[in-house]
């Protein structure tokens, strides 16, 4: 939770930092600024998207799912590509990385989609889960029953943007270790 003017404004988990809470004053100015760090560095010779956030907030969206497509396709053909050319060692250390910038990226795609919902003026309240730590306590969101660690919902499906789901065999394969 932040406070701002001595009023509490809540935050969803994952929302990012430096990024001022919605409402409050400075909340466009560095959702935008933070917005134009997530696209590529080209997006800031264009001032239409920092007149209007929510058509920056579309194309970091766009861009923050295409860079998780990629990263998943990278994982999934990564033996076949690179099988031939890298030692064992190697090729770990090249999945092993795929899996550490997956959750990176993923978890910028995530934020990318709070602040746009934020600059749609949603207002988020916390959940009971996020009051008590359940979450965390049992590895699971207690509301719907989704593992934060693969995203899947007990029913084997991911939830992607608004009310799309996408089978569970859309992620990318996990590697025993």
């Amino acid at each position: 939770m932040c406070y701002h003017s001595g009023m509490a404004a809540y935050v969803p988990p994952g929302w990012p930092a430096g990024v001022h809470p919605p409402g409050s004053e400075d909340f466009e100015r560095t959702a935008v600024a933070w917005l134009l760090d997530v696209v590529p560095a080209d997006y800031r010779l264009y001032g239409v998207l920092r007149r209007y956030p929510l058509a920056l907030a579309a194309m970091a969206t766009h861009h923050a799912n295409a860079c998780v497509a990629g990263a998943r396709e990278g994982y999934r053909t990564a033996r076949t590509e690179l099988g031939d050319a890298l030692p064992a060692h190697g090729l770990d250390s090249v999945l092993a990385a795929y899996r550490a910038e997956g959750r990176r990226l993923v978890a910028i795609a995530r934020a990318v989609d709070l602040v746009t919902r934020a600059l749609r003026g949603e207002e988020f309240t916390p959940q009971l889960a996020d009051a008590t730590g359940q979450d965390q306590a049992n590895g699971k969101d207690q509301a719907n029953g989704k593992d934060p660690a693969n995203g899947k919902g007990g029913n084997g499906r991911q939830k992607r943007g608004k009310g799309v789901t996408v089978p569970a065999d859309d992620q990318p394969a996990r590697r025993a270790s």
